[in-house]
């Protein structure tokens, strides 16, 4: 006998996740064209940031200076979400 309903659902367990896959591989190269962006962050973040954030805090940038990065947390919080992306990669890859 035939089972129509199951040709169905794996149908469409195949085009969710192909789409997942192909967002992934979007999403995979999007953060290697990012990586020397963000091991650069990683190091101003290590070095010369606490010299600027104490310079901003003295007002010495002008005050349409956009200064995100200056903000107490977000390098930081970048740099925790790297680690949290790749824990993430390595358990569901891990074979």
């Amino acid at each position: 006998m035939i089972d129509i309903d199951r040709v169905k659902r794996n149908e469409n367990y195949l085009k969710s996740a192909a789409s997942a896959v192909t967002a992934l591989e979007t999403a995979l190269e999007g953060y290697r064209a990012a990586l020397p962006e963000i091991e650069a962050l990683r190091a101003y973040y290590e070095t010369d940031w606490h010299t600027d954030a104490a310079d901003d805090a003295a007002g010495l940038f002008p005050p349409d200076l956009e200064r995100g990065v200056l903000s107490e947390d977000s390098v930081f919080d970048l740099l925790a979400s790297v680690a949290a992306v790749k824990e993430t990669v390595s358990e569901l890859f891990h074979d």
